[in-house]
């Protein structure tokens, strides 16, 4: 790493140092090195490195406020462990908070006094956005979501042609030549968003939607524009990038006039736009805006699609993404829409709010310096998932997704991985 330069630790002291950040400094000043979060991280857990227990990634931030904001850290930095701001210390944040995290907050949950440490470490990757150190594999996706809409770079083109293929099946599959996939249509009922995976690798999980779209006779569109439900600027650092990703997708609401922007399935993506969003934009949204579980769920319970569970012979698992089911508040949703779909369902132990990460989470996706990690971690899902004695596993998100497919192929689970749309479409009955 070349030599920091002032301006760039002057950033970084400014996000530490933010004068309404009174929260950032509780927690910091919470935690006691008990250690009892040890036990709760997928890394310390997997790789037994001491470097990897969260408090340690919580000490890292705190060492660097001592040093900055306090009297004691600033006249004695040694008598109270107050750490410089240096290549050193900037590298080792790069690999702890960056490449050791996937931010899943289960360790929060953990915690006897409740440190946010999900936070800090986010603050921590606040830091080094600020310095311009975020690992090149992940700015790269947060600028390809900047510049083209979607974080895959997925040309227009290529995209239209995937949703034109997909609804000629679709209008195979349903003996209907009106059975469409809409793209840029005003005034619509809904603007639903994708994972750039599905185009890219996963179409089968847009047919799905289609279908039960289709079947809900639901008024709905997709834009060619920003279709993207990611924001891979959550895990960056970068809030105004994280900002303007979110932007784009509200002003594309806004262009086409429609009345509920459904998030598609991406557990981090549902968390940057309906929960986050609103901070990022300093402002609230003026249409609704849902996850596409809860759709589901709607049309269930509202008897606009019927399913039947005998078409699933198979047992079925579900694996929680962390910010639909711990951050999310939608454990009970998620079960919901799977138990009406399937008629053998096993959990995971453990499951829920305390359910493992699949590995995937916090960008690591994106990074590929961290690949080896990811999916030594992995290996603790992949464990979860053999003893259900599950064939199939079903989760709302594709990031997990793909994860998931890496781990299942590594540990020669031999399963199949569905999202929620799939498997609901698989149980689905059409009525004509």
């Amino acid at each position: 790493m070349e030599k920091l330069t002032k301006e760039q630790i002057d950033k970084a002291l400014k996000v530490l140092k933010m004068p309404a950040d009174s929260k950032l400094v509780t927690h910091l000043n919470a935690c006691v090195h008990c250690g009892l979060c040890a036990t709760s991280c997928m890394y310390f857990i997997a790789l037994q490195n001491d470097k990897y227990i969260p408090a340690r990634k919580v000490e890292l931030v705190a060492s660097l406020y001592r040093r900055y904001c306090t009297l004691t850290g600033k006249i004695v930095p040694k008598l109270v462990n107050a750490r410089e701001l240096d290549e050193q210390m900037a590298e080792e944040m790069i690999d702890i908070l960056f490449g050791a995290c996937t931010m899943c907050g289960r360790c929060v949950k953990h915690c006897s006094i409740g440190v946010d440490i999900a936070y800090v470490v986010r603050v921590g990757r606040q830091m080094l956005a600020a310095m311009d150190l975020v690992p090149a594999t992940l700015q790269a996706t947060v600028d390809a979501a900047l510049t083209t809409g979607n974080n895959m770079a997925i040309p227009t083109e290529e995209f239209v042609d995937t949703i034109q293929w997909m609804e000629e099946e679709l209008m195979d599959e349903m003996d209907d030549k009106n059975a469409r996939i809409p793209l840029d249509e005003k005034d619509k009922h809904i603007l639903y968003t994708l994972n750039p995976r599905e185009p890219k690798f996963f179409p089968l999980s847009i047919s799905a939607m289609a279908k039960i779209f289709y079947a809900a006779k639901e008024s709905w569109t997709l834009s060619t524009k920003m279709y993207d439900v990611t924001n891979y600027g959550l895990f960056s650092g970068n809030n105004e990038d994280a900002a303007a990703i979110a932007k784009h997708l509200y002003d594309e609401v806004k262009r086409l006039n429609a009345n509920t922007l459904v998030l598609g399935e991406c557990g981090h993506g549902s968390r940057a736009t309906r929960w986050e969003g609103p901070n990022y934009l300093g402002m609230e949204y003026d249409f609704d805006v849902i996850t596409v579980v809860e759709l589901i769920n709607d049309y269930i319970r509202s008897s606009r699609i019927k399913l039947d569970k005998s078409l699933i012979k198979e047992r079925v698992t579900l694996h929680d993404p962390c910010n639909l089911s711990r951050n999310g508040g939608l454990e009970s949703e998620l079960r919901f829409a799977v138990k009406n779909a399937v008629s053998d369902f096993a959990e995971m132990t453990p499951h829920g709010l305390d359910n493992f990460c699949c590995g995937g989470g916090g960008g690591q996706l994106a990074m590929s310096e961290y690949n080896d990690r990811r999916i030594k971690i992995g290996e603790i899902k992949a464990e979860q998932i053999r003893k259900t004695g599950a064939s199939i596993v079903v989760t709302p998100c594709h990031n997990c997704i793909d994860q998931l497919r890496q781990i299942n192929h590594t540990y020669k689970l031999n399963v199949k991985i569905k999202s929620i749309a799939e498997i609901v479409a698989d149980a689905l009955v059409i009525e004509k």
